[in-house]
């Protein structure tokens, strides 16, 4: 990679995060740059990344993104992204947060995972990551898009990571593998009137696949995910928008529930 390539992927991510700070939104990248690279765009992801952990921020996991066909529409994507979570990011169900803090926040429910023993290489298989897994539990994702407006592309989220700003967990349950969470339906609720719902199955054909498509595209970079990491495997509806005064609750059969309150 040349000299100017290496300052615009560094330009780049300070701008990003100078958008998050101020909350004043930038073009996004695919405009200044049309035909940026997915791989362009991870560099400006680490590159961000890189500087919120010199600034004392800590890895706790990963998210793969726009994993279903719902969020993909929505997007007008065609391929999953993924992202990085850092320990600031992530809250315990019942929080409340300002939507003053953020831009232009959605919200969706998941199933999240945390991760007993690493998983790393470029042929994982569906029942490596089954043996891996050792808690599951409820999320709801906050994405917010640095970026004016979401009339973004793949590669504009991938470098303002993944649109990741907050996550919330609910309580982990220590994973069985009797569980069937691809037939697993989230149901979503804003106020206690229900306005989304969705299967595990709507991720990817099953929420174990988006680890495995984690899993591949972190050996492209030889890296992977850990044992303790968490793993968020996408939403199974289409985004909504966090609204203050609200309070948003994902609930399944299997699974307690998560809450997130906005003030």
């Amino acid at each position: 990679m040349d000299e100017r390539q290496v300052q615009w992927i560094n330009d780049a991510a300070a701008a990003l995060l100078a958008a998050e700070r101020d909350r004043v939104p930038v073009a996004a990248l695919t405009e200044r740059r049309p035909g940026l690279a997915l791989d362009d765009a991870y560099q400006v992801q680490a590159a961000a990344i890189a500087r919120r952990i010199a600034g004392g921020a800590h890895v706790i996991g990963h998210k793969a993104g726009v994993t279903s066909r719902a969020m993909q529409e929505q997007m007008g994507v065609g391929e999953p992204d993924s992202g990085v979570l850092l320990d600031g990011m992530v809250l315990p169900s019942g929080s409340s947060l300002a939507r003053g803090e953020l831009m232009q926040p959605r919200v969706e429910a998941e199933i999240a995972f945390w991760l007993g023993r690493d998983l790393a290489g470029p042929d994982i298989a569906l029942e490596v990551v089954r043996s891996a897994v050792s808690g599951v539990c409820l999320a709801l994702e906050v994405i917010d898009t640095r970026f004016t407006g979401w009339q973004i592309t793949v590669a504009d989220s991938i470098a303002d990571n993944a649109s990741c700003a907050r996550v919330v967990t609910g309580p982990v349950v220590p994973f069985d593998p009797d569980m069937d969470l691809a037939a697993e339906a989230l149901v979503v609720s804003v106020d206690g009137r229900a306005v989304a719902t969705g299967e595990g199955r709507a991720v990817l054909g099953h929420p174990f696949r988006a680890l495995v498509w984690l899993a591949r595209r972190l050996a492209c970079f030889d890296a992977g995910l850990k044992a303790g990491d968490l793993v968020l495997a996408g939403a199974v509806h289409a985004s909504l928008p966090l609204q203050a005064a609200s309070t948003v609750r994902a609930r399944s059969p299997h699974l307690p529930p998560v809450e997130l309150r906005v003030a």
